[in-house]
């Protein structure tokens, strides 16, 4: 049995203990053994969940999750692919492949761990920071509109799209096991602590 949590690389009550757990429980549950799934993370907080999971696994580089994941959707459609990231990773730098990937509707489940900044390098605003919100890269408080990632998924043709927050353990599981069970495109964005950056209100 891996020892992942001795080796674990978050700060103490971060939400992606519980976004990686919902999503161990979502694969035990659906019956999907570990030959079968391949999880792709990206670059950020975030980037090493693929490792703490049990099954195929690749980090790749910052942004560009999606585009691996599909090319592993292609190659093998048998699979089930679950793709990773953070707020900046995916909504960020990785945006264009975000929304192309809703428009081309493959079977992948791109989970979000939306902290609300970037907490890797130490808490700079992202696309979702809240205005008002002081972070290193606006230290007098952000002052660009953050996107809403469930509408933009949908405009551009994705037809699962839904919020879920990590401390809602059951929610998020029965959400996860919804969109990998969906045929298409699915995209969850989960609101997360994170308890070192984000000091604004949740």
């Amino acid at each position: 049995m891996r020892s992942w949590l001795t080796n674990i690389q978050w700060c103490p009550g971060c939400g992606d203990f519980l976004i990686i757990m919902a999503i161990k429980n979502a694969f035990k549950e659906l019956w999907i053994p570990s030959h079968k799934r391949v999880v792709v993370s990206g670059v950020g907080c975030s980037g090493k969940a693929s490792q703490y999971i049990d099954g195929y696994a690749a980090e790749t580089l910052h942004g560009r999750t999606l585009p691996f994941a599909t090319g592993v959707k292609m190659v093998d459609p048998s699979l089930t692919v679950v793709a990773v990231g953070g707020d900046g990773d995916g909504y960020g730098i990785g945006m264009g492949h975000f929304i192309h990937a809703c428009r081309r509707d493959l079977d992948i489940t791109y989970i979000v761990f939306n902290n609300e900044n970037y907490a890797l390098t130490t808490g700079q605003s992202s696309p979702t920071t809240p205005i008002g919100a002081v972070t290193k890269t606006a230290p007098e408080g952000n002052l660009i509109k953050p996107l809403d990632p469930v509408a933009l998924a949908e405009h551009a043709g994705c037809s699962f799209s839904k919020t879920a927050h990590s401390k809602n353990f059951q929610e998020l599981k029965e959400i996860i096991k919804a969109a990998i069970q969906h045929k298409g495109f699915s995209h969850i964005d989960v609101e997360q602590d994170c308890p070192s950056f984000r000091r604004w209100a949740m």
